[in-house]
């Protein structure tokens, strides 16, 4: 089990939040994700490390940008 945690920006509200959780949670092995937009947050549990690249293309595709943390 793997955890990786990223600095999200742009998020406002629920909607974002849950944006950034649908796209993060099409990535093979995610098992959990949580995402706050009042701490610019996102936290993945994953079964094995995730590629930092692919997590920033699916935060992108929601409409935001990301960073790991």
């Amino acid at each position: 089990m793997a955890e990786a945690e990223y600095t999200v920006t742009g998020m406002s509200c629920g909607h974002c939040e849950a944006s950034v959780r649908g796209e993060v949670s099409k990535l093979a092995g995610v098992q959990d994700v949580q995402v706050s937009a009042a701490a610019g947050t996102l936290k993945i549990v994953s079964a094995a490390e995730l590629a930092d690249d692919a997590v920033i293309a699916a935060v992108d595709e929601a409409g935001y940008s990301a960073v790991r943390a």
